[in-house]
């Protein structure tokens, strides 16, 4: 299969080019002919240039023709039709990309305009154009659900396809892989329980959201796909929804809940907010109830609010608010908790200290108060009633002038350690530190040693256990067993390839990458955010923006296009330059960058040497020959023909010259030429023209079809004497006679001519043939012989004449005789059937005593037959009816044999 650029032109070019006979066509790129190719050779038949393929009669091959320019446009119209179609087929090659891309976006576009505006449908009519900011926010989710690359799972850094099972966050509406999302909570929940927990497998861990780390519990774990608003289960694939949609109407409550649900059709991302209307007060509840959006309710009637504040002096001036309202801004001189100063403060504030000690006397009179400004009475005096001595082992009440003295026992408190007691006297001030020595063992347990009970003993042995990580070693000196967390970074590649993870060292997979990258298009117009790792699959954004590359052949601009990576397509603007040779503009599509295959001339070395591929370059061709029109007269100024402009020439008409030779009889029959005008008179032939050849063609007499057997001549042909060979008005009988007695006789003679004097063989409609003589037309209908006629009974016979009979329609009636007969043969007629009809009857009256007796058999049987029973025979019984038809049909016969013999 050859590729397109290689193919033949399309339509009747290529079809032509492949039959045997017709002329060679161009195959694979068609080349630009050059400037000076096209008009060169204009004179002669040998014209390539303004002549058409025109297929000789004679001998059967193709060759060039001057003389119809009609062909040679439609030549040169099909020739321009293969070369545009070649173009075309190599512009196609070399921008396959670019236009396939154009034509999906367009559809793209309008298969997503349709479906965001159905599921926008019913909110939009609540709405109506307006949006706002949450509402472009549910928009972008749903161009992202249709964008490419736009919806990609964090977590295996795949496209999302719409024919896939996901599930989304129900905080930040991300999509993952229902397959992916389910492996990280288990992954997840793994990593947080210990194996060594005593509640492994049975603790109700938690699993964060890859994105947002929203917790979720075990039980949330989805198990099942469903669609954005939970409604259908696995949702089916329609190319008229947004994916992943069941088409139904969303029915989420809003948030804030407001008492209303959503109207948009099932979608991802958040609802927009709600766009019901309902009659609400303003905060200050002065105002009339006024229609608002639900989801922007509240509002302000800017009149003062005028409620009382918490310092209960002052009002509220700020205007209608929401909430409550904000503390006194009055400053006045307040006074502090225990009267010493004063000072300006706040009105909502007016309670406040000065930082001074009290210093009021207590009511021992001794000691003063040593609390900072208060509020109230200072109290007791905290030395007076009964006091402990310093180890608490004794009570004493003195006054409170005196302090209480030791009481000289051990003070036996329990020291720092917790393992040992205080061995002084009962003492004020703090225990000294424990320093009696014990065996210590080391937080590992691995060695002991005697030491100080306040001193701490750790070995210098390193700990060789992973951490929770379990990469690295804990390597803590004297480690308990209770390793603490790996305190390195993880450092392993991401899934994106570009990052490595910056978590702190971990067991399980890593996060999905959180970092994006913007791809951009080429004017850097467009951008499209895509995770990070995804730029590598990820087309580049379809950018709306005109290419702002500057044009690379001879127009000013460039014709408006779509911004785009690469080259930009080939200029199709109209060249409009002028021609060299007519200086017509050049009506051809711009061929400064046309796609030219470059054939490699260097021959290989042998045959081990593949032949190389041939190159194609851009190169700039040479403009079309000018197909302006111009009319221009044939040779024998028959007809003006408009020709294109390079072919303008003499040229030959293909018609006769139509001149009047000298004979005056005959035109030249030459194909249009060159004529010398004699005289002034344009009918009249030339030199150039032929020499009359031909017999004589003057008009013969009526009725005679024979040339005249004498050359061109003038005056009147010799009369006809050859004989006509025609059939007679009966057309049976051959007859031979002179052209001249025929086409010279009139129409009675000519009747007669005609006639071979025999009986006419026609028969006439009554069946009967022609008395006449051979005769034209029709044969006369009335005829003249007799024919029998009968009555209907057959008895009476008559001879009529047969044209009487066909028109009169006469016909021979019956007599009384006749009628007699009729009347006695049709009561015979009846008695027969009477006889029949008794026959019958009789036979079925036998059949039934026959069937009567054989009942009654058995009992008769023992009865005494005193009388003999005597029985009539068939004859005897039914003499009576058969003698009376039988005399009738005897009678009968007689009289008809009696009629015959009459």
């Amino acid at each position: 299969m050859e590729p397109a650029w290689r193919q033949g032109g399309r339509g009747r070019g290529r079809g032509r080019g492949k039959s045997g006979g017709g002329p060679p066509q161009a195959v694979g790129i068609v080349r630009e002919p050059e400037a000076g190719a096209a008009g060169d050779n204009r004179h002669g038949r040998g014209s390539s240039s303004g002549s058409g393929w025109r297929r000789s009669s004679s001998s059967g091959d193709w060759s060039r023709s001057q003389s119809e320019p009609s062909n040679e446009l439609s030549s040169l119209k099909k020739f321009e039709e293969i070369r545009k179609a070649n173009q075309a087929a190599a512009q196609r090659f070399a921008n396959e990309d670019t236009s396939s891309e154009e034509e999906g976006e367009e559809d793209f576009e309008g298969q997503q305009g349709k479906i965001v505006a159905t599921t926008f449908t019913a909110y939009s009519s609540h709405i109506g154009e307006d949006s706002s900011r949450e509402l472009e926010r549910t928009k972008q989710y749903l161009n992202d659900a249709f964008q490419s690359g736009a919806q990609t799972c964090l977590i295996c850094i795949a496209s999302v396809k719409r024919n896939q099972a996901i599930w989304s966050c129900f905080r930040c509406y991300c999509i993952f892989h229902i397959s992916c999302i389910q492996k990280w909570a288990k992954d997840s929940i793994f990593l947080v329980s210990s194996v060594l927990d005593d509640d492994f497998g049975r603790k109700d861990h938690p699993w964060p959201c890859p994105k947002c780390r929203h917790p979720y519990e075990q039980s949330q774990t989805p198990t099942r796909y469903y669609c954005y608003c939970g409604k259908v289960e696995d949702p089916p694939s329609d190319p008229w929804l947004v994916p992943h949609s069941c088409g139904q109407v969303c029915d989420k409550e809003f948030k804030p809940l407001c008492g209303h649900k959503c109207l948009l059709l099932c979608h991802p991302g958040p609802c927009p907010p709600c766009p019901k209307m309902v009659a609400i007060t303003c905060y200050c509840k002065k105002a009339k109830p006024v229609s608002r959006r639900c989801s922007a309710k509240g509002w302000s009637c800017q009149q003062p609010c005028n409620q009382l504040l918490t310092c209960g002096q002052h009002k509220c001036e700020n205007p209608c608010h929401t909430g409550n309202c904000p503390e006194c801004p009055r400053v006045s001189r307040q006074w502090c908790l225990c009267g010493k100063e004063t000072a300006e403060r706040l009105c909502a504030r007016p309670q406040w200290q000065c930082e001074k000690v009290c210093g009021r006397t207590l009511s021992c009179g001794n000691h003063t108060c040593e609390q900072v400004c208060h509020h109230g009475t200072c109290g007791n005096c905290p030395r007076s009633g009964y006091r402990a001595c310093p180890c608490g082992k004794s009570k004493s009440a003195l006054p409170c002038t005196e302090d209480i003295p030791t009481c000289g026992d051990t003070c036996d408190k329990p020291l720092a350690c917790g393992l040992h007691r205080c061995s002084m006297r009962c003492h004020r001030g703090p225990c000294e530190t424990c320093r009696q020595e014990v065996e210590k063992q080391c937080r590992c347990g691995k060695h002991s040693k005697v030491l100080p009970c306040h001193k701490e003993y750790l070995c210098e042995t390193k700990c060789i256990k992973l951490r929770d990580c379990q990469r690295h070693q804990c390597k803590r000196k004297c480690c308990s067993g209770n390793c603490p967390p790996c305190d390195q970074n993880c450092g392993r590649t991401l899934g994106c390839r570009n990052h490595k993870c910056p978590s702190a060292c971990h067991r399980g997979a890593c996060y999905p990458c959180p970092e994006t990258i913007e791809m951009k298009c080429n004017c850097d117009a467009t951008v499209l955010v895509v995770p990070c790792g995804r730029e590598r699959s990820t087309k580049p954004p379809r950018c709306k923006e005109l290419c702002r590359q500057p044009p690379t052949c001879h127009h000013v601009n460039r014709e408006k296009h779509r911004c785009h990576f690469g080259s930009c397509p080939p200029c199709k603007q109209p060249c409009q330059k002028k021609l060299a040779k007519c200086a017509h503009l050049c009506p051809a599509t711009c061929h400064d960058e046309v796609l030219v295959k470059q054939a490699n001339s260097r021959q290989p070395a042998g045959p081990w040497e593949q032949r190389s591929e041939p190159t194609f370059i851009r190169t700039a061709v040479p403009c079309p020959p000018c197909l302006t029109p111009i009319p221009m007269a044939c040779l024998g100024k028959h007809e003006v023909s408009l020709l294109p402009c390079h072919a303008v020439g003499p040229y030959s008409c293909s018609r006769p010259c139509g001149r009047l030779l000298a004979c005056l009889n005959h035109k030249c029959a030459k194909e249009c030429h060159v004529v010398t005008v004699i005289d002034d008179d344009k009918e009249k032939a030339g030199k150039e023209c032929q020499i009359c050849e031909e017999g004589c063609s003057k008009p013969r007499p009526s009725g005679c079809i024979h040339p005249c057997t004498l050359p061109c001549h003038d005056g009147l042909c010799p009369p006809c004497s050859q004989m006509i060979r025609m059939k007679c008005h009966c057309k049976i009988t051959n007859l031979y006679v002179e052209c001249t007695k025929m086409t010279t006789a009139d129409a009675e003679t000519k009747i007669v001519l005609n006639s071979c004097k025999n009986q006419c063989p026609k028969q006439l409609s009554c069946g009967h043939r022609c008395k006449a003589i051979c005769h034209p037309g029709d044969c006369p209908q009335s005829c003249n012989q007799k024919v029998k006629m009968k009555c209907p009974c057959k008895r009476i016979k008559k001879e009529i004449l047969c044209s009487v009979v066909t028109e009169e329609k006469v016909l021979v009636e019956c007599d009384e005789v006749c009628q007699e007969m009729k009347q006695k043969a049709s009561e015979m007629k009846e008695a027969e059937e009477k006889a029949a009809l008794e026959k019958e009857r009789l036979k079925q009256q036998v059949e039934l005593e026959a069937f009567e007796k054989r009942l009654k058999g058995r009992r008769k049987k023992n009865k005494r037959r005193d009388t003999t029973e005597t029985k009539e025979t068939a004859w005897q019984k039914y003499r009576k009816y058969l003698m009376i038809p039988g005399c009738g049909i005897v009678l009968a016969m007689i009289a008809f044999y009696l009629l015959q013999l009459n």
